[in-house]
């Protein structure tokens, strides 16, 4: 239990923005841990080859999630519907997505169904749409998504591939208030081997770790990820609306100290996704953008982005999986609309910018 606070504090940079607020998270898995006990945490390697692994994720927009709170009925009626077209209960909860509440909810999930959590995930970070998932960029059948909401409702979809599991999920996460509890490619553990992005869990403790007691936490946080500091400076305009299940908009950073006289835009859809400076692309995704205070080194999520924040934006390299054909191919800068050929923030970036 004395793992979480660090747990969510690293999710919340992985988030890159998204995934929902880690805050909410956390209460629910120390409560969940106070009640039903701690959360072994497993690798891959623990796991015998027919062990049935099922990924959970809230769906939906952020700002909704601050509102709608699961509780411990939605993970119930999720497995139980795994059980019953399975024929046998799962062996382990993963995150889907380690990024945000996303990778901290699942430890009270794993907590209520009395289950261990693995150490792994779907992404490395945080991504918005559903396809967008490493299992489906190493070519597994999006055949089967479980959706439970908060009212009841259980939903089981048969999607032909990845992108129709993305657009009837999303209906689905609309019609229920933007905001559902969703289980997709459930996978052996022979299945995951290769197509999940292993040792996540352990990641985000680290990354929530290196600031605890650091003279300079800015400093900590940015050697700990390798990362790039886009601009250090303050929140001028924010433009955000919550729309198709999603967070959309962009968020003004004016530079100050030896920024000053800079600007940067971040364009969000969940996550931060591109960040531009005098019409020049500084990073994109798939490379992860994150928002922190200068002070705290905290991330910011998108939908806590407020006028006159001090913030500093760090930006650092996904995944390799992330850059392969079939991972730009999915979520690259063009997956999202943007005309752009993906350049590896590494290059990107002044070298006398990285920490």
């Amino acid at each position: 239990m004395e793992d979480i606070p660090a747990l969510a504090r690293g999710c919340a940079v992985l988030g890159t923005g998204g995934g929902g607020d880690v805050r909410t998270g956390a209460l629910a898995a120390r409560r969940a841990m106070e009640t039903y006990g701690e959360v072994p945490l497993v690798r891959l390697a623990d796991l015998p080859e027919d062990a049935l692994v099922v990924p959970l994720s809230g769906i939906g927009a952020p700002t909704v999630g601050h509102e709608m709170i699961y509780g411990e009925d939605e993970p119930r009626r999720v497995v139980e519907e795994v059980e019953r077209i399975f024929g046998r209960p799962p062996t382990a909860i993963m995150s889907s997505e380690i990024g945000g509440s996303n990778g901290v909810a699942p430890v009270a999930w794993a907590a209520q169904l009395g289950l261990p959590l693995l150490d792994a995930d779907g992404m490395g970070r945080a991504f918005p749409e559903v396809q967008m998932i490493s299992m489906h960029v190493a070519g597994l059948p999006a055949d089967l998504v479980i959706m439970s909401d908060i009212v009841g409702n259980v939903v089981t979809i048969r999607p032909i591939d990845g992108l129709w599991s993305e657009r009837l999920a999303r209906a689905v996460c609309v019609a229920a208030g933007s905001h559902a509890l969703m289980a997709d490619y459930i996978l052996t553990a022979a299945q995951a081997r290769g197509a999940v992005i292993e040792g996540t869990v352990t990641r985000a403790l680290e990354v929530g770790r290196s600031t605890e007691g650091a003279a300079e936490p800015l400093a900590a946080l940015q050697r700990e990820l390798g990362a790039a500091r886009l601009i250090t400076g303050k929140l001028t305009d924010v433009e955000r609306r919550t729309t198709g299940g999603f967070v959309r908009g962009t968020a003004t950073i004016e530079g100050t100290g030896d920024d000053r006289g800079r600007t940067l835009r971040l364009e969000l859809q969940n996550e931060n996704l591109v960040a531009i400076e005098d019409g020049e692309v500084r990073a994109m995704v798939p490379d992860l953008i994150t928002v922190v205070d200068t002070e705290t080194a905290g991330a910011i999520q998108t939908e806590s982005l407020r006028y006159g924040q001090r913030v500093a934006v760090l930006a650092w390299p996904c995944d390799p999986l992330w850059r392969t054909p079939k991972g730009l191919e999915t979520a690259g800068p063009r997956a999202f609309g943007y005309d752009l050929e993906y350049v590896p923030v590494e290059e990107s970036v002044k070298e006398e910018s990285r920490g």
